[in-house]
């Protein structure tokens, strides 16, 4: 219960921000359209998932969460300008295999949506059978601290916010 209507709310804010409107009647469409998609969409979104543990942890570790993923971005940028300017070398790129350890189906889908934003990186695929991430770096010269980066990042940061 408490996870629907945490979707609700959340999917009609992002409905009011889309429209850039607070307006009564807008919010009043945005929770009947959002209420509507969550209806028919519960099997899928509400039934294989566990219930939603520690919301107001999970709400406190979302701000170092964030600030992570905005450091990566602005290191990831930094050092594709300096590839791209050729101040530095592009050596090893190459396609790396990350383990996807314990973390859920919304774990990796939020693992490989922080590897996408942060430039130097990316998702090729998920080998659900291998449980491996396989991502695009720039510099996979050492493939083993490609590994340990996503994993570190995971520990510290996303396990918190999204498992």
């Amino acid at each position: 219960m408490k996870r629907a209507l945490l979707s609700l709310l959340l999917l009609t804010l992002i409905y009011a921000l889309v429209l850039a409107s607070f307006a009564p009647w807008d919010l009043a469409l945005g929770a009947t359209l959002s209420g509507a998609l969550l209806l028919l969409a519960r099997r899928t979104i509400f039934g294989r998932l566990a219930p939603l543990p520690g919301l107001l942890g999970r709400v406190l570790a979302f701000g170092p969460f964030a600030a992570a993923v905005l450091r990566d971005a602005v290191v990831g940028t930094w050092h594709v300008t300096l590839v791209v300017l050729h101040l530095k070398p592009l050596e090893s790129p190459g396609i790396v295999a990350v383990p996807i350890g314990d973390r859920t189906p919304v774990g990796v889908a939020v693992s490989a949506l922080v590897t996408t934003i942060s430039p130097g990186e990316f998702l090729v695929d998920v080998d659900w059978k291998r449980r491996v991430m396989l991502v695009h770096s720039i510099d996979a010269a050492d493939p083993e601290e490609v590994r340990r980066s996503h994993e570190d990042f995971y520990q510290r940061y996303q396990r918190r916010v999204f498992p």
